[in-house]
């Protein structure tokens, strides 16, 4: 069978999670219920405990806690700005072609209330520590190079659609610092990141590091789309503080939010696999 007749029995990646014999919209009811059912551990234990958490995280660590820290403190962030040029062609080439990156509200019901379905999509390559190995196989290049960064934790194509507002929102722990890397930053208009009272720019080519634990949102006020290699990383820590951001980590690895994401960027790509995407 070829793309077309496929195309015209299934035109979307979202059309095959129907084969169930649920809508559309049962399918994604379905899919909150589980998510709201298999939290009550990591929401009701987890968010009590994340301030004292972070707080003993801040005293150990090994860097600022700035709300935007010095690239320079991070000289592995030199691997990215470069080779900014291969990563963006293989995000070009992959990330950004058809449906390859679904919408991150529907891989992830957590993010719903930020990330409105088709303005904000992401392509990942790792979350939260475990590989996308279809996704890394379609992106050798940049496989390799966020392979060599202390610390992974999770890396992915951020796609922000022209006109989207990312509100205001939080990190999960302060364990994890955010990096970012400038892929396609439009020109035509103001696309900017506020991280606590700083406002901050990408530029091609550039890196960005923050911590996500600050209160942070995002405006694209362009006609162009944004696109940047968002890394997540573990913070450089001492004890007692590693201690307690590594069982922290631990609890979010496990719990819902990640494994049904994880499952859901499984489905993704095979509904693609059937597509031929």
């Amino acid at each position: 069978m070829n793309v077309q007749t496929k195309a015209a029995n299934c035109a979307h990646p979202a059309d095959l999670w129907q084969k169930s014999g649920q809508s559309s919209a049962a399918t994604e009811t379905a899919g909150t219920l589980r998510a709201e059912s298999g939290r009550p551990l990591i929401i009701r234990f987890g968010k009590h405990l994340r301030g004292a958490f972070d707080r003993l995280i801040a005293s150990s660590s090994l860097v600022a806690n700035d709300p935007v820290l010095d690239m320079r403190d991070f000289a592995w962030t030199k691997l990215l700005r470069d080779d900014w040029r291969t990563i963006l062609d293989e995000a070009r080439a992959v990330a950004l072609r058809g449906e390859a990156a679904p919408s991150l509200a529907t891989i992830s019901p957590d993010h719903r209330s930020i990330a409105e379905v088709g303005k904000w999509r992401s392509f990942f390559l790792w979350g939260y520590g475990y590989p996308i190995d279809d996704n890394l196989a379609r992106c050798p290049k940049t496989a390799a190079i966020v392979a060599r960064i202390p610390g992974l934790n999770s890396a992915f194509f951020s796609i922000l659609a022209p006109g989207t507002h990312i509100p205001a929102h939080r990190g999960v722990t302060k364990g994890l610092i955010t990096c970012h890397l400038g892929l396609i930053v439009p020109r035509d208009g103001d696309v900017r990141m506020r991280v606590a009272d700083r406002y901050v720019r990408w530029a091609e080519g550039e890196t960005l590091v923050f911590d996500d634990t600050y209160d942070h949102e995002v405006w694209n006020d362009t006609d162009g789309t944004r696109v940047v290699l968002l890394v997540q990383f573990e913070r450089p820590l001492k004890n007692p503080g590693k201690w307690f951001a590594d069982l922290f980590l631990g609890f979010v690895k496990r719990s819902a939010f990640v494994q049904e994401a994880r499952t859901n960027i499984g489905r993704w790509n095979a509904a693609l696999k059937q597509l031929d995407v």
